[in-house]
């Protein structure tokens, strides 16, 4: 009942309904902007939570993402061009439609498949995330120091193909972790007599520079890149889907409700994923699998609503333990962070209204993004069309912008901007920026809770495997990093084969 109390409150709070309102706003048009992830949006907006109230904030980021993940399938839809890397799957039969002069009703497809599994990610959401937190309130030091090693294992499974670039990105990432204060003798570490580098670099700059500005960056690399696009989408009206339509596409919803669910929850897993399983899924259930790649309806509507299953299922894990498993929840537990808010177990107990309303404000976002959505769709064509230096110009100021009015320090810009340039050379050879990030952000998780243990015991190590829940974690651990470690090994002895495996 306290959970319901704390939903109905962000649900008719003003400041919480303006946040969802302005969020989904904004993830739209940004998702609808290729190049532009649901990450970047989120990462844009972060510098200016600073002053929010904390559930504002968080209700603010969370929507951006539930916004965005639907924005991607508008250009993916118009322009053949997905906004986002989990709208890609929706091209194939959303554009097709598109051709055929059904790109109205490919839209409303989108977007009521889109409500429809966020709606459904949400009671996922709220449902088990209260169960997980609650076995993990018996956690210790060692406990908690073994969640973090658990936490950097799941590098394995997002560095796909690139396993030890993965690796070096998580260790670059503990590395800048260790710059600052020593959180328990006080020395200062890595400073180099800089004063500024005494509290350390903070996540949420290199965050802003590895996934904004490396990719305005990387843009601005990509030939003829200063054309804009030209969707021919002037008589195009978003038409929404009947019940009875609804009602026959079911077996493709619930396929994408299934596997949205499971794909977030999966560290590393993601929108994409998701998307592109629950289409081949659908196309082989379907009764009219011949029509997939030729206009299918329900080839647009198993990858929408999959998606949008994720964007709610995907925080499961960070609210519960504390752990990002995608750029995107990456970002919202930033915004966590930065009002003293540390997602896991204690945080149910030590701020439910901030959980709960959470809850209430995702709510509110979902029901918002359909009506939005079904109105916004002539300022995203408009949108799309703009020659990309000048939106790549108005990003960067936001990004410039946003990091200043932080502490009006001159120096947080330099970090943003040395972090944008390692991002960029990390993307040029190949290497996975979420482990850095990682690495960054479990970093003091990992060191405090270590050396906590190693005091309480005097130095010996043997604690780590005497606690139970710890021994479990490391066993985790170790069996996520050894299947990696298989994977990356077949792999590499016969790439051919396994690059033409089917996705399914």
């Amino acid at each position: 009942m306290e959970g319901l109390y704390y939903g109905w409150q962000a649900v008719t709070s003003m400041p919480v309904l303006l946040a969802a309102i302005g969020g989904v706003t904004w993830g739209i048009l940004g998702g609808a902007l290729p190049g532009i992830s649901p990450s970047i949006a989120m990462a844009l907006l972060l510098p200016f939570t600073y002053n929010l109230p904390p559930l504002v904030a968080v209700v603010l980021l969370a929507s951006v993402y539930v916004g965005a993940e639907y924005g991607g399938s508008i250009p993916a839809i118009l322009i053949r061009t997905p906004g986002t890397n989990s709208a890609a799957a929706t091209v194939i039969d959303g554009y097709e439609m598109h051709r055929q002069g059904r790109g109205g009703e490919a839209l409303g497809l989108s977007l009521v498949g889109g409500t429809i599994g966020g709606l459904f990610g949400l009671i996922l959401l709220s449902t088990l995330t209260g169960p997980l937190a609650s076995l993990a309130l018996v956690f210790t030091p060692p406990a908690y120091f073994a969640l973090g090693i658990l936490g950097i294992s799941i590098i394995g499974s997002l560095s796909e193909g690139a396993l030890l670039k993965g690796l070096i990105a998580g260790v670059l990432g503990l590395m800048i972790a260790t710059v600052g204060t020593d959180p328990i003798s006080g020395v200062s570490r890595f400073t180099f007599g800089n004063p500024d580098l005494l509290e350390g670099i903070h996540f949420i700059l290199v965050m802003l520079g590895i996934f904004a500005v490396a990719e305005l960056m990387a843009q601005a690399g990509e030939e003829r890149w200063t054309e804009g696009t030209k969707p021919k989408t002037g008589t195009t009206r978003l038409r929404l889907p009947s019940l009875a339509t609804l009602w026959r596409l079911r077996r493709a919803q619930g396929i994408g409700c299934v596997l949205g669910a499971i794909e977030g929850a999966i560290p590393g897993g993601g929108g994409s994923v998701a998307a592109f399983l629950s289409y081949n899924e659908a196309r082989r259930w379907s009764k009219e699998p011949e029509k997939f790649g030729k206009g299918s309806e329900e080839g647009v509507i198993a990858p929408e609503t999959a998606n949008n299953v994720v964007s709610a299922t995907a925080i499961v894990p960070t609210l519960s333990f504390g752990i990002p498993g995608s750029n995107s929840t990456a970002i919202l537990l930033g915004g966590f962070l930065i009002h003293g808010l540390q997602p896991g177990p204690l945080l149910f107990t030590t701020n439910p209204e901030i959980v709960y309303g959470l809850f209430g404000g995702l709510f509110t976002a979902n029901i918002l993004m359909f009506l939005i959505g079904a109105v916004i769709l002539t300022p995203c064509i408009w949108l799309v069309s703009r020659p990309k230096p000048y939106l790549m110009a108005a990003i960067f100021g936001l990004v410039v912008s946003g990091v200043y009015a932080i502490d009006h320090s001159l120096f947080d810009l330099t970090i943003v901007l040395v972090a944008g340039v390692v991002g960029f050379i990390m993307r040029k050879f190949g290497f996975p920026t979420l482990p850095l990030i990682l690495g960054l952000v479990l970093g003091y998780m990992i060191e405090s809770n270590y050396r906590r243990a190693l005091l309480i015991t005097n130095g010996d190590h043997i604690v780590f495997l005497q606690d139970g829940v710890s021994l479990g974690l490391l066993a985790c651990a170790a069996l996520i990093v050894g299947l990696s470690a298989m994977r990356e090994i077949r792999r590499m002895r016969n790439p051919i084969k396994l690059e033409e495996a089917p996705a399914h």
